[in-house]
């Protein structure tokens, strides 16, 4: 029998903490809410953590590099072709089991945060922007290998999928119809051809 590994703390209250932010807002759960609801004294935390806005700091820098390895990876993977690369990634991006108040954990959280959280604000701006990157570079390569319509311009077409994809889920999330992100899928596929 394998001995289980003892979560920390820290990880505890990390995850406590980013289902409170996503579910009920960062605005309104409170350090107390988070401890009640992770059983980690509020002393504990705040040797981890000396504020709640450090606290939601350490949750997007976790996202964040779960989500761009994730499509790091994806980019990576040459024997495959760019479209396949593509909708995985556009999939990575889309498929997410939170629970949050805006459909997207990164949208959630981003306009939660106030507007003097300007570190915050900033981290989760360079996350869209590295996306916006990765996607720019797989469009250019479909259009050298002839995947992908030569007459789209890489760094517009990936504006307009990553937008689609934040919009989309807003809507699938407001509308409780999963069918408004395929659709948009299937949209986007179409004018890559």
């Amino acid at each position: 029998m394998t001995p289980k590994t003892k979560i920390s703390n820290r990880e505890v209250a990390l995850q406590t903490a980013a289902s409170l932010f996503l579910s009920k807002g960062y605005l309104v759960t409170s350090m107390d809410d988070i401890v009640a609801e992770s059983k980690v004294s509020k002393t504990n935390i705040y040797y981890y953590f000396k504020s709640k806005e450090e606290l939601l700091s350490a949750i997007i820098e976790k996202m964040t590099d779960q989500y761009e390895q994730l499509i790091t990876y994806i980019a990576s993977q040459t024997e495959l072709p760019v479209t396949d690369r593509l909708m995985r990634a556009m999939q990575v991006l889309i498929e997410q089991d939170i629970d949050c108040l805006g459909g997207c954990p990164f949208l959630t959280l981003y306009t939660q945060t106030p507007k003097e959280a300007v570190a915050i604000r900033e981290q989760i701006s360079l996350f869209f922007g590295r996306q916006l990157l990765v996607l720019e570079q797989l469009i250019s390569q479909g259009i050298a290998s002839k995947e992908i319509n030569s007459k789209l311009e890489p760094k517009q077409t990936a504006a307009l999928i990553l937008s689609t994809i934040e919009g989309g889920l807003f809507l699938q999330h407001a509308n409780r119809d999963p069918a408004i992100l395929q659709h948009s899928l299937y949209a986007l596929a179409a004018v890559l051809k």
